[in-house]
């Protein structure tokens, strides 16, 4: 079973239809619910740069304290951008996902197909009623 890691909240549906989409090629994630176990920095900065983002690109601004904080305030370094994630991990955007092809932050969750190891083994529909994966497991956008 490849190691794939799945930062997932499961209150957002682009996290759950990218972990049923993963769940889809018959692989079972490590599930990193990153609201209540945020990432440490070092495994925030590796996963930001190998999905080849920079730290303002991985910041959530939708439903997070991201204005409040003033960080719509271009000179903020990345530091200062990291030192506010991990004061407030709902500033990271999710789900990023970690697979031996590569990271990618999941936006949209069909985004993962590019990196995973193994087929889709049956048809998906994702949870705004949107087919993404037919009967025969092929990709259709």
């Amino acid at each position: 079973m490849p190691n794939i890691t799945i930062y997932h909240n499961p209150d957002c549906g682009t996290s759950r239809n990218t972990l049923g989409l993963i769940r889809n090629a018959g692989i079972e994630p490590t599930i990193v619910e990153y609201l209540k176990t945020p990432p440490s920095r070092e495994v925030l900065v590796d996963l930001i740069e190998r999905a080849g983002l920079t730290v303002r690109q991985a910041l959530r601004e939708k439903g997070t304290p991201f204005l409040e904080l003033g960080l719509d305030d271009a000179t903020l370094t990345d530091t200062q951008l990291l030192d506010a994630i991990q004061v407030h991990p709902i500033l990271l955007n999710r789900p990023f996902v970690a697979t031996p092809l590569g990271v990618r932050l999941c936006r949209p969750s069909e985004m993962v197909l590019d990196i995973l190891p193994e087929p889709q083994q049956a048809a998906f529909t994702k949870e705004d009623g949107e087919v993404v994966i037919n009967e025969r497991g092929e990709r259709l956008r």
